[in-house]
C-alpha cells in the first residue's frame, strides 16, 4: 500500500518537477527553519538525484565531508518511493554502517520528526548477522560457558513455545547481543551449512521473522553492500527452488560509500571450502543402520579431503596477510578432483539412504547441500580458470578461498543493465575528479556524475601532522599521544597490524582503548561517541563513522592502507599496464580519504591528523600531500 506523498500531485506539473520544487522548499526553508544548516552543495547533490531518478541513470554523487549526503538522497528517496508504491534501498558499506544510519540522533530520525514524516524504515542484515537457534541448541550441548544460557535466558517466550506465534516480534539481531565478543557470537550465529527450509524451529526464527517484516516495506530498506550482493547473485537460483529473493524488487537504490561495492560483490561471489566442516557434518549422519558401501565411501572422501588440505598447506606460501598464495601442482589437482568424484559418487549413494528414513532428514539435508557445494567449489579450484584462490588460516581453521577475479560481466548483466536508478553517494568516489577507476571496476558504462567539495574551513579546524617512524617505533609514538587522554580513533590497515598493536599496550591501559572485535562493534562506538572509553581501535572504520564535536578529536593513521600484497590483489595487478598507479595508489587515496574525513563531521568540529609514514611509504608521500585540505607538517 503507498503512503501518501509529502507534496501535492497535479494535472499541470510531471512528479519530477514536483519533486524538484518540493526538494528546494523542504532545504531552503522548512528544514533551516528547523534549525538544520542551508549547504549549497547538499541542495545541489538532491537536485542530481532528482534528474538521475528521471532519467533512469546511474549516478556518481561524489560530496565531501559536511555535504550532508544521507539528507540529499534521502529526501528524494522517500518521495520516490512513494510515488512508485516499490520501496527504496540504501545499501551501506558494512552492518556497522547501518545502525550508524538507524540511530536515534541519527538524519533518518532527526528528518522524520522536522517535516512530519512517518518514515517506515526496515533493516535486512545479512544472515550471519541473526542468532541460529539450532546452532544455539548445539553449542549449548557441547560449551558450559555461561554467555549460552544468558542467551537463552534473553530469548522471546514464543521462542520456547510458551506464547501464541500471534504475538512474535522481530529478535535475535547481532545488535541485540552488544557484550558477546565476535568469537563467541561466531559459535551461535547462523552458518552456510544450516539448512533453513528443513528446520523444524523455522517460524520461531528471529532471521525467518525478521525477512517477512522488511519484506512488507514500502518505503526504505536498510541492507549491507554484502548482503545486497548475495541477493543479486542468489536472485535466480532462490526463484528456481520456489523460494522468495532475499530482498523484494524496489523503484531505486543507493550505494552509500559506493567506492567499496566492487570488494563485496566479489566476496558475494566467493566460494569457500573448510578442513574440519566436512568432517563434522560426515560424522554426523554416521549412524548405526547406514549401509556399509556409503560408510566406506564416506570414509574415504574424509581420507582424501585430509590429503588434501595437507598437500595445501604444503604447497602454500605466507603473504602481508592471512591470505596464503598457493602453488597448483598436477598432484594437488589430481586429488582434489578425485575428492570432487568421491563426492559426486556419495550424493547418488544419498539418494537410497533417504528412502531409508535410517538418517535424521534435517542431518541429510545439510550434508547433501554442503556437497552439492564441496563439488561446485573443488571443481573450480581443480578447472583452469581465471579464479583466484588461496589459503587462510581462520583462528586454527584452514580454509580455501575460491574468489572470481572480475565481477565486471556479470554485474553489468544482472545490475546495470536494468533501467532502475542508481545512486552512488560518497566523499571519495574519483581519482582527480576521474571517475574511471570506480565505474570501469563495476563494468558501468554510462553514467552521469559531479563533484563538489566540502563546505567546511578546514584551515582553520584541521591540523595534519606526519611523523617518520620505523615499524618498531609506531606503537610506542601511539601511546605517546593516547597519554593526554583525548579522544582518539586509531585506523589500522588490518586486523593483523591492529592485534600486533594490542599486544604492545601495557596492562594498566586496557580500560581506556577499546579494540574492533573485543564486543559488537556499533556499541563500542555508542561507549566512545559518549566518552566511556577515550580510545577506539579500528581496521573496518575508515568509512562511515560519524561522531561529531568534541566527542572525536584526534584521528591516528596508524599505517597507510595501501593494499596488500595478496593473490586477491596480486591478481588485479597482474592485469594492469601499471599495478601501481591504477591499482596500490587510487586504493590507497581513496581509503585514506575516507579515513582522514573521519575527523570534520560538522561546522563545530576541530582537531589533528597523525600519519605514521614509515621509509616504504616516502616514495608516495607526494599523492599523500594531494589529498589532503590542510598542508601536511613534518614532525620528528
Amino acid at each position: 500500500m503507498k503512503s501518501k506523498m509529502p507534496f501535492p500531485l497535479s494535472k499541470e506539473k510531471s512528479f519530477y518537477e514536483s519533486l524538484n520544487d518540493w526538494i528546494g522548499d523542504t532545504l531552503y526553508d522548512d528544514l533551516t527553519e528547523k534549525g538544520f544548516e542551508c549547504r549549497d552543495e547538499q541542495i545541489f547533490m538532491a537536485f542530481q538525484i532528482e534528474q538521475a531518478l528521471k532519467e533512469k541513470q546511474v549516478l556518481f554523487a561524489e560530496a565531501g565531508v559536511g555535504t550532508g549526503k544521507t539528507i540529499a538522497y534521502l529526501l528524494p528517496a522517500i518521495a520516490y518511493a512513494r510515488y512508485t508504491g516499490r520501496p527504496a534501498l540504501i545499501s551501506c558499506a558494512d552492518e556497522t554502517l547501518i545502525d550508524q544510519l538507524v540511530k536515534e540522533d541519527g538524519d533518518i530520525k532527526k528528518v522524520g520528526e522536522a517535516l512530519d514524516l512517518d518514515i517506515d524504515v526496515r533493516l535486512a542484515k545479512a544472515r550471519d548477522q541473526y542468532l541460529c537457534l539450532k546452532r544455539l541448541e548445539e553449542t549449548g550441548d557441547t560449551s558450559a560457558e555461561e554467555y549460552i544460557e544468558w542467551i537463552e535466558d534473553s530469548l522471546p517466550e514464543f521462542v520456547h513455545g510458551n506464547a501464541s506465534l500471534q504475538s512474535i516480534s522481530p529478535y535475535g539481531e547481532r545488535s541485540d547481543f552488544p557484550d558477546l565478543s565476535d568469537e563467541q557470537w561466531k559459535t551461535v550465529n547462523f552458518h552456510p551449512i544450516q539448512q533453513c527450509a528443513a528446520c523444524d524451529v523455522r517460524n520461531r526464527c528471529g532471521q525467518t521473522i525478521h525477512r517477512n517484516h522488511y519484506r512488507e516495506a514500502v518505503e526504505i530498506i536498510i541492507c549491507s553492500h554484502d548482503f545486497y550482493m548475495e541477493h543479486i547473485w542468489t536472485k535466480e537460483s532462490r526463484k528456481r527452488q520456489g523460494q522468495l529473493p532475499l530482498l523484494p524488487e524496489v523503484s531505486m537504490i543507493v550505494f552509500d560509500e559506493g567506492h567499496l561495492l566492487e570488494y563485496s560483490a566479489q566476496r558475494a561471489l566467493t566460494y569457500e571450502v573448510q578442513n574440519s566442516t566436512l568432517l563434522n557434518l560426515l560424522e554426523r549422519i554416521m549412524v548405526d543402520g547406514i549401509r556399509e558401501h556409503t560408510l566406506q565411501l564416506m570414509e574415504r572422501l574424509i581420507d582424501t579431503h585430509e590429503a588434501f588440505f595437507t598437500m595445501l598447506d604444503a604447497f602454500s606460501e605466507a603473504t602481508d596477510n592471512e591470505r596464503k598464495a598457493l602453488e597448483k601442482t598436477e598432484e594437488l589437482l589430481e586429488i582434489g578432483k578425485e575428492a570432487v568424484r568421491l563426492s559426486t559418487e556419495l550424493l547418488e549413494e544419498f539418494v537410497f539412504e533417504g528412502e531409508l528414513f535410517i538418517i535424521p532428514e534435517y542431518d541429510l539435508k545439510m550434508v547433501e547441500e554442503y556437497l552439492d557445494q564441496y563439488i561446485y567449489s573443488m571443481g573450480l579450484f581443480t578447472s583452469q580458470n581465471d579464479a583466484v584462490d588461496w589459503l587462510e588460516d581462520r583462528k586454527g581453521e584452514a580454509t580455501l578461498v575460491i574468489m572470481p577475479r572480475l565481477v565486471t560481466d556479470i554485474l553489468k548483466e544482472k545490475l546495470f543493465s536494468s533501467k532502475t536508478p542508481i545512486v552512488f553517494s560518497s566523499a571519495t568516489l574519483s581519482v582527480g575528479k576521474d571517475f574511471s577507476y570506480l565505474a570501469d571496476g563495476l563494468g558501468i558504462e554510462n553514467f552521469i556524475s559531479f563533484s563538489v567539495d566540502s563546505p567546511f574551513d578546514y584551515d582553520e579546524v584541521m591540523k595534519v601532522y606526519a611523523a617518520d617512524v620505523t615499524a618498531g617505533e609506531k606503537a610506542e609514538r601511539a601511546l605517546e599521544l593516547l597519554a593526554d587522554g583525548e579522544q582518539t580513533l586509531i585506523l589500522f590497515k588490518s586486523e593483523k597490524s591492529m592485534n600486533r598493536f594490542k599486544e604492545q599496550v601495557p596492562a594498566g591501559w586496557q580500560d581506556r582503548i577499546a579494540f574492533e572485535g573485543d564486543r559488537e562493534l556499533s556499541s563500542l562506538v555508542r561507549d566512545f561517541q559518549q566518552k566511556q572509553v577515550p580510545v577506539l581501535c579500528s581496521y573496518h572504520l575508515w568509512e562511515g563513522l560519524d561522531i561529531p564535536q568534541d566527542a572525536l578529536t584526534r584521528v591516528i593513521i596508524y599505517d597507510l592502507p595501501l593494499p596488500p600484497s595478496d593473490p586477491l590483489f596480486d591478481a588485479k595487478r597482474k592485469h594492469a599496464e601499471d599495478p601501481y598507479r591504477e591499482v596500490d595508489v587510487p586504493f590507497m587515496l581513496l581509503r585514506l580519504r575516507q579515513g582522514a574525513g573521519r575527523l570534520i563531521r560538522t561546522s563545530e568540529d576541530s582537531g589533528t591528523i597523525h600519519l605514521f609514514l614509515e621509509e616504504n611509504d616516502q616514495k608516495i608521500k607526494a599523492e599523500i600531500e594531494g589529498i589532503f585540505p590542510v598542508d601536511i607538517q613534518t614532525i620528528k
